[in-house]
């Protein structure tokens, strides 16, 4: 009955923000992830991150990302495959360094420094989809690299923090780590490749079969059932599960079912799942303990967006991007989101940083996700500018 309860607050205060967010011009988005914050334990404490609400929020930044491999065009993602593993590969090793001397500055030991860069490496890109969408910029030159790029630094990502964890270890844990790692990266790259199949094949014969089905929504259901299975698939290969909703949303983008999928997938994911995802996000905000850490988050947060910015801004001005273009895809990707998260959770648990730092990353995360879609709005609008 709590999760009822829960959800009707959720649905309700997301309904609301979300519709005056938008009248005056603000991301909506915003609004979801303040409800997050108001509602949690940073403020009135009317609701906390339980397992049923973690689950439906996993369940939401899945179909929001397979809905932007559906609403992706194919070509302009091969098209702009060089500028997006650009800013991907400069959008990961600026922040890792900022992050990293931020750690040294405040006295954190080398191990800790290290896996803070690492969280700050991560992108979530889900937040910024939102805001594209609603820019109607999804398929844009911008829009595309983002997307693009998040995929290639969400693997980036995970092999760092592989490496990370075997050179931590024992010096027999680290041989069974490094054999872990080659195995991983093996199934990462089978991974990948079995992604041409499931677009040329699989996929389509899914859809027809689908079609053949006695029942209502037979394509959707069988896309349903391909978008769970590769966010499975993918990790148990050790990487996110929205890589595998995204490639799904690919897979099916190339069927004749494409619009009638979306057509039936995105009244179901915007008007449950989704917003829970994004309030899920603020629900992670505390303030418990975090009064004599003000100054390190501020400094974390700052160094965080500049980095992630600066670094995959520079990557895309290296692919010949103009300058407010750059600024753009910088923005897009500054967003860390259940990404930083995750991650952050793992190092915890694994005793690489302590409890009072980790409260602090987590605020800092949730700052720098909170700054992200105003970003993302306002250099968005100056390439519309120029454009013009």
């Amino acid at each position: 009955m709590e999760l009822l309860r829960d959800l009707t607050l959720i649905l309700l205060a997301t309904t609301v923000v979300g519709h005056y967010c938008t009248r005056i011009g603000i991301p909506a988005v915003i609004g979801q992830l303040l409800v997050g914050v108001i509602v949690g334990p940073a403020m009135l404490g009317w609701l906390s991150l339980t397992h049923s609400l973690e689950s439906f929020a996993e369940i939401g930044v899945i179909i929001l990302m397979f809905i932007a491999g559906l609403e992706s065009d194919l070509q302009l993602l091969k098209r702009y495959l060089k500028p997006s593993v650009l800013v991907a590969l400069l959008g990961v090793l600026i922040p890792v360094a900022g992050v990293y001397l931020v750690g040294m500055v405040y006295q954190l030991n080398t191990v800790e420094s290290l896996f803070i860069s690492v969280i700050f490496a991560a992108t979530s890109v889900s937040i910024s989809v939102e805001v594209l969408k609603e820019m109607n910029a999804l398929n844009s030159r911008e829009g595309t690299t983002i997307l693009g790029a998040a995929v290639v630094d969400d693997v980036l990502a995970v092999i760092i923090l592989s490496v990370l964890i075997s050179t931590t270890g024992t010096a027999v844990g680290t041989t069974a780590a490094s054999s872990n790692l080659l195995l991983t990266t093996l199934e990462q790259l089978v991974y990948f490749a079995a992604i041409y199949f499931v677009v040329r094949w699989l996929a389509p014969y899914m859809v027809q079969i689908g079609q053949r089905l006695m029942i209502p929504m037979g394509s959707t259901l069988m896309a349903i059932i391909l978008c769970f299975g590769m966010a499975y698939v993918a990790e148990l290969v050790g990487l996110s599960d929205v890589v595998g909703a995204f490639f799904a949303g690919i897979a099916i983008s190339q069927t004749s079912a494409k619009e009638t999928v979306d057509h039936h997938i995105e009244p179901v994911g915007y008007a449950l799942f989704i917003p829970v995802f994004f309030v899920s996000i603020g629900l992670n905000m505390s303030f418990t303990g975090l009064g004599k850490q003000l100054g390190f988050i501020a400094v974390l947060t700052v160094v965080a967006v500049l980095s992630k910015q600066l670094g995959a801004g520079a990557g895309a001005k290296l692919a010949g991007f103009t300058g407010a273009s750059s600024l753009a895809v910088g923005a897009g990707m500054v967003s860390r989101g259940e990404m930083a998260l995750i991650i952050a959770q793992i190092g915890y648990q694994a005793k690489l940083m302590s409890a009072s730092r980790y409260s602090a990353i987590v605020a800092a995360i949730i700052l720098a996700t909170l700054l992200a879609p105003f970003l993302l709005r306002w250099t968005m609008d100056r390439v519309r500018k120029t454009a013009e």
